[in-house]
């Protein structure tokens, strides 16, 4: 039923980026940009902007609620009587105002065994920290602070929107980069009259190779920002909690790793994480998240 619901939510979720950058398209009177076999690179250019940064910034606008439907968080009330619940709004109450932000962002729980702890939304007013009953149930307070100074640093850095930006960027360049040199190698623009049908057959080939070539190489660059952001959090969390926390709250990590909730292994879920496994040899480049003992390592050497 859970799976059912999921697909349901991703299928609507895509409908809705196709409904609102088709009406988006159609507002700015965008014009188709082959046009009698000719390529308008004004037209494939804001064609290429309005896709690809459209659907990370509709993503980036329902991610905190797209978070509580995927991962079952549950809210907790700010006038909870729950003494857990309210020690944990008041550490992150605390971390909040050592952080200089004005608005304390919603905290919520989900049911996971593994320790995972991840904070999502489109702005700092609006956003969210989850956290794992598996991160609540086996770790100390003072390694839950840690967790909690790095999410904290996520939001105060505003990585959710510099990370959207980045993959908005990236999917314009797939889109517009692909077609470009489809049209060339395709050779569309000859216009051989025996050929035509046949090159533009050609040209949606080439366009899907180039793809998918172009998103591996893109995903390469966003993994990497998303690398250096993680390293950011650390020190900021670092700085927050004191190193002390931060590198016990990464060596409980690291400890805890083998504890895998099946559900979160999905790519789904990847970005709400605080930690992903450990990838070995060319797959490294594609890791959203450096290794733990790389992430500790650093934290030791940083004043």
């Amino acid at each position: 039923m859970a799976l059912a619901k999921r697909i349901l939510l991703f299928l609507a979720v895509n409908f809705l980026v196709i409904i609102m950058i088709s009406i988006v398209l159609n507002v700015f009177h965008v014009q188709p940009y082959l046009q009698g076999y000719g390529l308008n690179l004004k037209e494939l250019l804001i064609f290429c902007l309005i896709w690809g940064m459209g659907g990370a910034l509709i993503s980036l606008a329902l991610s905190r609620q797209m978070a509580k439907w995927m991962m079952g968080v549950r809210v907790i009330d700010p006038k909870t009587q729950n003494a857990d619940q309210r020690q944990l709004l008041s550490m992150i109450q605390q971390l909040c105002r050592q952080a200089g932000l004005r608005d304390i962002p919603e905290v919520g729980i989900f049911e996971s065994s593994e320790p995972n702890a991840f904070a999502t939304g489109p702005t700092k007013r609006r956003s969210l920290i989850a956290v794992s009953s598996g991160l609540l149930n086996r770790m100390s307070d003072k390694e839950v602070e840690g967790v909690l100074a790095h999410e904290i640093s996520h939001i105060t850095n505003g990585d959710m929107v510099t990370m959207t930006l980045v993959q908005g960027v990236v999917n314009a360049f797939v889109l517009f980069l692909a077609r470009v040199l489809a049209y060339v190698f395709s050779g569309l623009g000859k216009r051989n009259e025996g050929s035509s049908s046949g090159s533009y057959f050609s040209y949606w080939i080439f366009v899907y190779v180039f793809e998918f070539v172009f998103m591996i190489l893109g995903s390469m660059v966003i993994c990497t920002y998303s690398r250096f952001r993680e390293f950011r959090a650390d020190k900021g969390g670092a700085k927050l909690a004191g190193k002390e926390k931060m590198i016990a709250a990464l060596e409980s990590l690291k400890k805890l790793k083998d504890i895998q909730d099946p559900e979160m292994q999905k790519a789904a879920f990847q970005a709400f994480k605080i930690s992903t496994p450990k990838k070995a040899g060319i797959m490294r480049l594609f890791a959203s998240h450096p290794p733990l003992e790389e992430r500790i390592a650093r934290l030791k050497t940083t004043s």
